[in-house]
């Protein structure tokens, strides 16, 4: 069984590879709570997100939109003060505004994931890569998505984390073309 080369570091990373990456996601607060992830990700490895995650949904209340939206002052000092997570000020001011933005755009009656999944007809983008070194970490469609949600309030997420967050919930699928999840996930 052949897997993209970069989950075969650890048991961790494989098992994240072989189960959640690249699956389509469609619930508001999963694709949160990734896109959380992805941007606590930026300039550290997946490796050591992944082995915070238990620690990340424990000490931001699993990740509930309307929990995260309303943290205080008092809340952002407990979580810089916490060591399980990343404890950069501005991706948990970042994890607060995104909360927000997202239950702005549910309170116009659209849901998170219908307004990802409208930049793509509802259709995975579908990588064929035959070699890591071929996927792109930017393209044309996560560079429309950031900037708009850039405009719609959302922080700390540039076109970099934006691609890896859709190739993370599934919309774009990069599985290389001998990986076994390539085909499991386009189905």
């Amino acid at each position: 069984m052949q897997r993209c080369p970069w989950s075969e570091s650890t048991e961790i990373m494989r098992e994240y590879h072989d189960t959640i990456w690249g699956v389509p996601e469609y619930e508001d607060q999963r694709l949160y709570r990734k896109l959380m992830l992805d941007i606590n990700q930026a300039g550290l490895s997946w490796q050591t997100i992944l082995n915070k995650s238990q620690a990340f949904d424990e000490a931001y209340d699993q990740f509930e939109l309307e929990k995260v939206a309303s943290y205080t002052e008092e809340k952002i000092e407990e979580l810089m003060s916490n060591k399980g997570i990343i404890r950069n000020r501005r991706k948990i001011e970042a994890a607060i505004a995104n909360a927000q933005a997202i239950l702005a755009m549910r309170a116009t009656g659209l849901s998170f994931s219908d307004y990802l999944w409208s930049f793509v007809n509802g259709e995975v983008v579908i990588g064929n890569y035959q070699d890591q070194s071929e996927v792109p970490t930017t393209s044309e469609l996560s560079d429309r998505i950031s900037k708009d949600l850039k405009k719609r309030g959302f922080k700390f997420i540039g076109s970099t984390t934006i691609y890896a967050f859709l190739e993370a919930v599934g919309i774009i699928n990069d599985h290389l073309i001998t990986c076994f999840r390539h085909q499991e996930v386009t189905r």
